[in-house]
């Protein structure tokens, strides 16, 4: 018989930030919006997934505009002492550490102290002798390694019981070489050995072990003042302890002490240091022009999310479930994913013995979503998700709206002279637009379709695609119009794009 946890729910303290060590973005300067309406129905969610899966223990948090504004303890750190799971208690996050590690690469390549395109082997003397699948093959670049690219094989089982590695056996690896895949550049396949690598050349630059390189530069500057990578060294009563399920028990599983592979997966943190990092990432969400108050430009930020364009398709469940077709792409460590019902979510999972996480955030919303567990591989991505999900459902995750520009707000009053005129020759026209209907015809089309649909209310406001596009609907007495205007790439405003067309109501 399965033996699952049956002690009861048991919570932290919520934790809501009073300041921010970083500047947010706009819609963060408004109070917070109330969404502890919500949080029984999240809960429910990771206490399900939680017991179905034979998780010990977890924690779950939820981000909004630069606040957290839910954490959540579930079941115990320590199956022993049954020592209750809070907002304080020390995970493992394993493979979500990469992204520290990228955030490091990029922001050492910010100071002009490395290239993305140069060879790694500039900053990892130890690759210069290795030898390559063909004789036409580039050489590895540090790019490559960000996005997984670099030839190397599949490592996720061999990968994780490196973490303990020392730096001279590290050394004595990257001097033996390793076989390829494939030649580099041509596909992406997971690397951890590739993201331990990354962690050499950021020890190698700055003249500091990636680990202390990492919390000074990066994690300290956030207020993560307990996050870190010596698990055996830390306050051990606020560890949540790994463990297996295995033979319808928990068996735990032995720790790793920090090593050489800590840049692919050695952070441990806690639920109240964890949601200050997924805030300052959001926080660069969107580009404005308020002064950058972060460890990492904003500008950097945002590139987290440009991968390396060798996109993945699949068929599978969405946020919601519901089986859809799924884009993702690795960038420099993470995953962007556009899920179907959700949209552009940016995402890393992290699995390791004794312990699974993940982080999901909705960037153009300014929402990220987080959760630990203390069991081996029982990543809560399908929980996450969820929450992800109920929080778009109920209003509380949308998108910000694109802010509308001065020119935009001009050619939409340009659209309502035209309309109002019936003649698209008072609006600057692009020259693209009378060579793809002339003139004469495009009178015609307007006052057609002014006979169908009668009087309209000009009035709704424009919605802005970007700064220069947006399109809007129009309330008439037998109808819609829907119409759009777009501006050509031009200095002088100019449209190239200038479209009535009747809508249903």
């Amino acid at each position: 018989m399965i033996r699952a946890l049956s002690a009861a729910l048991l919570l932290a303290s919520p934790t809501v930030a009073t300041a921010q060590a970083v500047d947010q973005a706009p819609a963060a300067q408004a109070a917070a919006p109330d969404v502890t309406a919500l949080e029984p129905q999240l809960t429910s969610i990771f206490d399900a997934w939680m017991k179905q899966s034979h998780v010990p223990g977890l924690v779950y948090g939820v981000v909004k505009d630069g606040r957290l504004v839910i954490v959540r303890g579930l079941g115990v750190q320590d199956v022993a002492t049954k020592r209750p799971v809070t907002a304080d208690s020390l995970f493992r996050i394993a493979s979500m550490s990469k992204a520290f590690t990228a955030m490091a690469i990029l922001k050492l390549r910010d100071e002009d102290r490395l290239s993305l395109s140069a060879p790694a082997e500039r900053y990892v003397p130890e690759m210069r002798g290795w030898s390559y699948p063909s004789a036409d093959s580039r050489r590895i670049r540090v790019e490559d390694l960000l996005h997984h690219t670099a030839g190397f094989v599949e490592d996720n089982p061999w990968g994780d019981r490196q973490q303990p590695l020392s730096e001279p056996a590290f050394t004595a690896m990257l001097k033996a070489g390793v076989p390829f895949a494939q030649t580099p550049g041509q596909r992406m396949e997971y690397s951890n050995f590739g993201y331990a690598t990354l962690g050499r050349i950021v020890s190698n630059v700055s003249g500091l072990r990636y680990q202390d390189y990492i919390r000074r530069e990066i994690m300290a500057p956030l207020g993560m003042t307990v996050t870190g990578y010596d698990v055996l060294n830390g306050p051990q009563e606020r560890r949540a302890l790994g463990y297996r399920w295995q033979d319808d028990a928990w068996v735990r599983e032995p720790d790793m002490a920090d090593g050489a592979f800590g840049a692919m997966g050695g952070v441990q943190t806690t639920a109240n240091d964890y949601w200050r990092w997924v805030s300052f990432l959001l926080s660069a969400w969107p580009a404005r022009d308020s002064a950058d108050a972060g460890p990492v430009k904003r500008a950097t930020v945002r590139e987290i999310v440009e991968g390396s364009n060798f996109v993945s398709t699949v068929e599978r469940p969405s946020a919601s479930g519901q089986m859809c077709r799924v884009a993702t792409a690795y960038a420099m460590g993470w995953s962007v994913v556009n899920d179907c019902e959700v949209g552009r979510i940016v995402t890393h999972s992290g699995g390791y013995p004794g312990y699974g996480s993940i982080v999901m955030m909705l960037p153009d919303a300014g929402v990220g979503v987080f959760a630990f567990a203390n069991r081996t591989y029982a990543g809560p991505s399908r929980p996450a998700a969820q929450a992800l999900h109920a929080l778009r459902q109920a209003g509380l995750a949308d998108e910000r709206p694109v802010p509308v520009s001065a020119d935009l707000a001009r050619a939409y009053d340009l659209a309502r002279t035209v309309w109002k005129s019936s003649d698209p020759a008072r609006a600057p026209l692009a020259n693209n637009v009378l060579l793809d209907r002339d003139l004469k015809r495009r009178r015609t089309d307007i006052a057609d379709l002014k006979r169908k649909v009668g009087a309209c209310r000009t009035d709704a406001p424009i919605t802005a695609i970007s700064a220069m596009e947006g399109h809007f609907t129009w309330t008439c007495a037998s109808g819609n119009v829907a119409g759009r205007v777009q501006r050509a790439p031009t200095p002088a405003l100019s449209l190239q794009v200038l479209s009535f067309t009747a809508a249903n109501p």
